[in-house]
């Protein structure tokens, strides 16, 4: 499996791909309503990926695209996140290269949060997150989870100085 990044000329097959490889249950949790098919304009931002407002990454076995996850900035810091893997990938880990590419994707566009809605009955999805970005806070609200995760988190690295300065100032 290799997880590559989208752009413009890439994405719109990939986005056909996993969205057939998706069963109505699939498409129903990934969407949040019954989506037998992708609309025109539902595509067309789907497909739109500049590598600067909206980033995407995809896993391919042998070419085929098998899943995509997307980061999509919704202000100067925060930015909402989705995944969508083919029905026959599922529960293999390729959500979870995914989620990880996806997080370095957003930590290189300076995304300082990552925030996203879960259907409550998407045991998989949760248990992704909470297995993927450790310490997420997931909240309900009406017929959703969201999930809200500050990216500085996942990709801090402490330091010796940072070790001592703490140290000196006990």
């Amino acid at each position: 499996m290799r997880v590559t990044e989208l752009d413009r000329e890439t994405a719109p097959a990939a986005v056909d791909a996993v969205f057939e490889g998706l069963s109505a249950r699939s498409r129903y949790q990934r969407f949040h309503s019954p989506t037998p098919r992708l609309t025109a304009s539902a595509r067309r931002v789907l497909a739109d990926v500049d590598g600067v407002r909206h980033a995407a990454v995809c896993a391919r076995v042998g070419g085929d695209p098998i899943g995509i996850a997307r980061v999509i900035r919704t202000g100067e810091c925060g930015a909402e996140i989705a995944v969508a893997v083919v029905d026959r990938w599922q529960r293999r880990g390729v959500g979870k290269r995914l989620l990880e590419a996806l997080t370095e994707v957003a930590a290189r566009l300076g995304v300082a949060e990552l925030h996203g809605d879960v259907l409550p009955d998407n045991h998989a999805m949760l248990a992704l997150v909470r297995k993927v970005l450790p310490g997420v806070r997931l909240t309900g609200q009406d017929d959703t989870i969201q999930l809200s995760y500050p990216l500085a988190w996942a990709i801090a690295e402490i330091t010796d100085a940072d070790l001592i300065g703490s140290l000196q100032g006990i």
